[in-house]
């Protein structure tokens, strides 16, 4: 077993701050000072450089951190290892799951309340970011498995594919793009609200376009903003066109509050894919969510 301080110092070298690591872990920063300094006493040396506000890894805290996290994956092969021999054994659990923000909002809840219903010993913590940010936190090993859209390969990553979902050209109820009917060509014409870079959804957007002659920076674009949730709010006090996840504007739609402003000649369908770290494929617990979240999306739809 790995000890309290050995995991309150992973914590505060996966966050590089010990006020971070205060608000995960929920003890106070001077108890987490009190734990590093013993584990700097034992080792003979520091394992954190202070940089005014801000710290970095010694050689020796970078060596340390580095067994850790193999001794972290080594504990949590053998738990899984005696559960399968004694299902009365249930350690106590995280997974760290980060998702893209339709995921995060609109589809992991239900997965997430059912999961734990079935496994209450397991903490789970879940980072909402855009696609990009996702994937650059599980090569930093910040979580142990990810969910975004669009297949952008990293050769240190596998994929495997999740779920499809639709986006839809939307206005508000009051705007006068109400009841047009557009082709891709009108875009440049049409101001329009766009998810941050890194988006997935942006991408899919970028992608799609780009195969019919027009680029991004040929729209007139008012604002970019980061989240869906910020991105829906904008389009119903404005009069612009958004392109917006279905299943994140159904009861907008329903509403009259958003109106669908077709295309014709465009449809925008992302696929969202799990991702892990290679090598790390094999680990049971990442699996079963897995596994758990594919059965549970196909029985919801």
């Amino acid at each position: 077993m790995l000890s309290s301080r050995h995991l309150i110092f992973m914590e505060v070298a996966r966050l590089l701050s010990f006020t971070k690591a205060s608000q995960t872990l929920f003890i106070s920063q001077s108890a987490i000072s009190k734990h590093v300094k013993s584990l700097e006493y034992f080792y003979k040396t520091g394992l954190f450089e202070r940089h005014g506000n801000h710290i970095s890894l010694t050689k020796t805290g970078q060596a340390l951190y580095n067994k850790l996290l193999e001794a972290s994956q080594l504990q949590e092969s053998l738990h899984q290892e005696i559960q399968q021999i004694n299902e009365t054994f249930r350690p106590p659990t995280k997974l760290a799951i980060g998702a893209s923000t339709t995921i995060s909002l609109y589809v992991l809840p239900s997965v997430l309340s059912a999961y734990l219903r079935q496994y209450p010993n397991l903490q789970i913590n879940v980072l909402n970011r855009n696609s990009d940010n996702i994937q650059n936190a599980l090569l930093a090993h910040e979580i142990d498995v990810g969910i975004v859209e669009g297949l952008t390969q990293v050769n240190t990553l596998t994929y495997s594919p999740f779920m499809t979902d639709d986006v839809l050209a939307v206005c508000s109820g009051k705007s006068p793009l109400r009841g047009r009917a557009l082709i891709v060509a009108d875009l440049p014409t049409i101001p329009v609200a766009l998810r941050e870079n890194g988006s997935g959804t942006l991408a899919v957007i970028d992608d799609e376009l780009d195969k019919r002659g027009i680029s991004l920076a040929s729209l007139p674009v008012l604002i970019r903003l980061g989240g869906t949730e910020a991105l829906k709010n904008f389009v119903l006090a404005d009069t612009c066109l958004a392109f917006l996840p279905k299943r994140a504007i159904i009861k907008e739609l329903a509403a009259g509050e958003l109106v669908e402003v077709p295309i014709r000649d465009l449809t925008l369908r992302r696929t969202f894919y799990f991702i892990q770290r290679k090598g790390t494929e094999s680990n049971q617990l990442v699996n079963t969510f897995i596994q758990f979240t594919k059965r549970h999306y196909s029985n919801r739809e």
